[in-house]
Formats: structure tokens, sequence, C-alpha cells
């Protein structure tokens, strides 16, 4: 079911779908509703970066673990509760993405272990799979950190074990879940200071609650379909987010600027659009607002005729959706000269985010690309289905981002190949890593000698701010270019020449030999030139490159060795 059509089911359908105790058919309405209220919330989890760059993915990340999940029992029929949580927690573990994702399938994998077998699920047993959900979440990360989606689950489970010693009501506990996971989330930045620096709460921790809580909404006959913040300020719509997952028959995309009337009013207008489309974003600013939502192709211009009776439009703009996405997967597809490896040779998997960057992997001697990187983390099926038919045994993943790294280990752990993964974090590690491969060298070695690179390159990368704040002693202001050297943010100013020497300056490139520039999908190669001429003139001993990464977000990626 839609959102919409979830909404304005009434009391008794919904106590009739969900009936207590919880059966098989429950539970997958269970998950459905705090699939959808967090797939409503995805823009507010993804604003929750702690860096101000323009790259935030947790709710797209966790929206995508959770549609795996629900599509592996969407046309199951059965009632038996042990067999759709383990069915639940398989979907969520091939289809997991990035940190939040892989976590959020472990805590579905605890839960599913205490309900094998089981028919059905009371309160007690509720509580006893979301404390095994918490200790497989734990277990699952190598050095868990407090503050996170970790704590969250940790208190959820916590209040549960409480909550069942008073009560047997299924929707009692349930709210108390809420209250707790919800105290849980806003305690974050008190455990992780550098959420407290940022002004903001955990990401993970924030997409879990929106998942209880979407539970806890559909058992108390609230909407889903409408997000916690329904109005946002214009100059911070990220309308290039909301491209990232469109809905089957979503096809085209419309933008309306408009003057409202007086008699405007914004819940009704919101309720109106949702009976149209999906993805629905409304910003205000300057006595205008601009809403952006996905309709399909024979309701395209819905939008823009009842926007007309609300008030003035001043600006339309339409785009085919399928059309942009067959544009992105073939520009993405890009033909690559992927090196042809033998049994019993080394082959290497590397997660790119550009297509100039695949094709200079493709030419160090990688076996294999996964289009990947900030905003599009590849999911553990893609990363396992990318060596799972290569010719030989031994297999070295590159994430190549610290946020695919538990992924690419999850997907390691899941075949009798010999998969290692080598935990770069950064473009330039993975390409000083693919230096030291030896394709028919002793597998342990060339392990070695990769992981060892990763400490022989500084990695820098330039973006635009898109947020205020204040991190590390940086003050930065909402459009200024900014640097992070090796994950660290270095400085904010106004070009992106002074940001990038700012960041040569961090990583004492003195004592260094190389400056390699990297630029992205927002920057002119004539631009890029100039400013390696500049760099130049600075560093005059230093060799200096400079290559097509085709990367978004980030106008430059930077690597000095």
């Amino acid at each position: 079911m839609s959102a919409v059509e979830i909404s304005n089911l009434s009391a008794d359908e919904r106590h009739k779908l969900v009936s207590v105790p919880i059966d098989g058919q429950g539970l997958k309405t269970l998950l459905e509703a705090g699939m959808i209220w967090l797939k409503t919330n995805q823009q507010i989890v993804n604003s929750l970066n702690v860096f101000p760059v323009p790259d935030g993915d947790t709710g797209t990340n966790m929206v995508l673990t959770m549609q795996a999940a629900f599509d592996e029992i969407e046309n199951s029929g059965s009632n038996n509760v042990g067999n759709l949580a383990h069915a639940i927690a398989q979907g969520a573990l091939m289809g997991a993405r990035g940190n939040s994702g892989v976590i959020l399938s472990q805590i579905w994998r605890g839960f599913a272990r205490v309900l094998d077998e089981q028919p059905t699920m009371d309160v007690k047993l509720l509580a006893e799979a979301l404390e095994e959900a918490k200790e497989t979440a734990y277990k699952g990360v190598v050095r868990p950190v407090e503050g996170t989606i970790l704590t969250v689950i940790k208190d959820i489970a916590s209040q549960a074990s409480v909550s069942v010693q008073r009560t047997s009501s299924f929707t009692e506990v349930l709210d108390d879940i809420v209250k707790a996971a919800d105290a849980s989330v806003d305690r974050t930045p008190d455990l992780l200071p550098i959420l407290k620096q940022a002004g903001v709460v955990d990401s993970g921790g924030k997409g879990l609650l929106c998942i209880f809580e979407g539970m806890w909404r559909f058992i108390n006959g609230e909407p889903l379909d409408k997000p916690e913040t329904e109005v946002i300020p214009l100059s911070e719509m990220n309308l290039e987010n909301a491209m990232e997952t469109v809905e089957p028959g979503q096809d085209y995309e419309v933008v309306i600027d408009f003057t409202p009337e007086p008699t405007f009013n914004l819940e009704t207008y919101y309720e109106d659009l949702s009976k149209i489309g999906s993805s629905i974003q409304v910003g205000e600013g300057d006595g205008m607002y601009r809403m952006h939502i996905h309709v399909p192709l024979d309701q395209r211009y819905q939008p823009i005729d009842h926007t007309m009776t609300q008030g003035t439009i001043q600006k339309v703009m339409m785009e085919n959706l399928m059309a942009q996405m067959e544009d992105q997967k073939n520009k993405n597809n890009v033909k690559l000269m992927l090196a042809q490896v033998q049994p019993d040779e080394i082959a290497v998997v590397a997660v790119s985010p550009g297509s100039g960057l695949s094709r200079i992997f493709a030419s160090l001697g990688v076996a294999a690309i996964v289009t990947g990187g900030q905003t599009m983390n590849p999911s553990i099926k893609e990363l396992l289905a990318s060596f799972e038919n290569l010719p030989t045994d031994k297999v070295i993943i590159l994430p190549n981002n610290k946020n695919i790294i538990l992924a690419a280990k999850e997907a390691a752990s899941m075949t009798v190949k010999k998969v290692a993964v080598i935990p770069t974090i950064s473009v330039p590690q993975g390409l000083s890593a693919m230096f030291r491969l030896i394709p028919d060298g002793d597998f342990e070695e060339i392990i070695a000698d990769m992981t060892n690179a990763i400490d022989e390159v500084e990695s820098g990368v330039i973006t635009t701010a898109t947020r205020s704040v204040e991190i590390d002693d940086v003050k930065v202001e909402k459009g200024e270019v900014i640097a992070l050297h090796n994950n660290k943010l270095v400085t904010s100013t106004q070009s992106i020449e002074e940001a990038c020497e700012a960041l040569l300056i961090a990583a004492d490139t003195n004592d260094y030999e190389r400056i390699t520039l990297f630029y992205g999908e927002e920057i002119q190669q004539v631009q890029v030139n100039q400013l390696a001429d500049k760099i130049r003139s600075i560093y005059p001993d230093h060799e200096i490159e400079v290559h097509d990464g085709g990367q978004p977000h980030y106008q430059l990626i930077v690597a000095i060795e």
C-alpha cells in the first residue's frame, strides 16, 4: 500500500491488520508502516550530516535497506511471525547499504533469531527479540561508538524489558519504546561530541526512531504521508536528493514556484498533493513557495492545475524522471577495459564514485567496478555480485569510502572465496593501494602491501557547504567553499583556489612529491587547469597531475603523495 492508502485506513481496518499477538501478516504491516514513515522523513534524516557537505545519505541507505526487507515478504501470505522475521532479516542483509543500513540489517537479524519457529509474538517475546537485536548489532561492529544508532537500539531494548513487566498491551509497550527512542536520539549529542559541535543528532538513530514511530503511528491512526517538517526554508530545499528513490509509476518531476493567496493553507495543500503524487517537498521564502512532487505520466499537469487554485504561478519546471535515470545509468555504465584475471590470480574490486575515476581504476588493473560513493552506497548484494562470477577465488575489495567498509566486510563473509577488504576510506587511498597489486603474487603479501600503501597518501576534498556551522574551530557559512583533509574540516573560504591552498598546507605538502587533482561534475576543466598552474607556482618542485574524475558533489578530490 502507498503512504496515502495506509493513512486513509480506518481504526477498525488497522486493528484487523495488526491483531495481538502479532502474527506474520501483522509484522509485515508494521514493517511497511515503519518503512513508509522513514521514507516520508528521509530527507530530514539525510540532512543530519556532521560536516556541512552535500552528501547526506543515511536516510536513503536506511530506506533502501528497509525496502529490500519489505520486498522479500511483500507477496508472502504466511501467518508465521518467525518465518516472516527471517525473510525480513535476509532481505535487509542483502539490500543493506552504508554503515547505517548494515547495522539495521543486524538489528533485524537478531530480532529474527529470537522469533525462530514462533507462530506469533506477544510483548514478552518482542522484548526478548529487541534485546537480541541489540546484542547482534553491537557484535557486528568492531569498535562500537555510543551516541549512534547502537545507543538507540540499546535504549529501545532496555525500555521494552521494563515495560513488559507492567503491561501486556502491545500498544502501550510500543508507545514506551518510541518515547525512549526519541529521548535517546536527543541524548546522542551528549555522548558524541562531534554531533554537539555540528548541532545535530545522530542520523542513524533518528532513522531507527522513524521506523518504530511509523509502527506506532499506524496503530494509533496517525497519517504516514506527512513529514515531521512540512515546510523548509527555500534555500535549503535539496531537490537533487529527491531523485534518489523514485517510486514505480512516478514518471515526472514537477517543480512549481508560486505566490500564495491570502487564504492559502499549507496543510490542506499538502494533503491535496499527497493524493496526486509522492516525494513532496514544500519550501518557503520571500513571500513565495516552491513545491516539488513526483507524479505519473497521466497526472503530470494536475499539480499545476491545483496550484493555480492556491495562488499565482511564477515558474514551472518539469522533467522526465525515467529519462534522467536512464541517462545517469548510461553515464555510469561506460565501457571499461577491466583486467581479465586468470584462475589463481588476484582480482581487485573497486568502488568508484565517478566515470573518470572508474577508467583510472580500470587502467591500474581492477577486475570489477562497483559504482558508488557518497549518496550512492552499494548494497551488500551488489558487492557480492561484483566478484562471485570472477574466475578466481582470491579477491580484494577497495571500498574507498568509510561508509562502505562494513557492507564490504559483510559481503566478504558470505562467500566461499577468499575475500579481503582493504579499509580504504578515500579514492586516493584506493589508487595508492592499486599500485601495489601483483596479480600473480602471494595473496597475503599483496594484502599487507596494499594495506600499508594507505598510509602513503594524504587525501583531501573540496566542496560547497550546505549549512552554517562551527566545527573544530572552523566557522563555516552556507555556500562557502570548504576543504577536508583526511576527513577533517580545515577551512571555509570564498574560493576553490583558497580552499585548495589551505588543504595543501594542512597536508604538509612540502614533505611530498606529487599532487593529483581529480575534478568532478561541478567544475570546468579550464578552471582546474588554472588552479593547477597556481599550485605549480607555489610548489615548483612537485609533480602536478589533473584528471577527470566525474564524481558528483565534490569539485575536487585531491591526492598528495
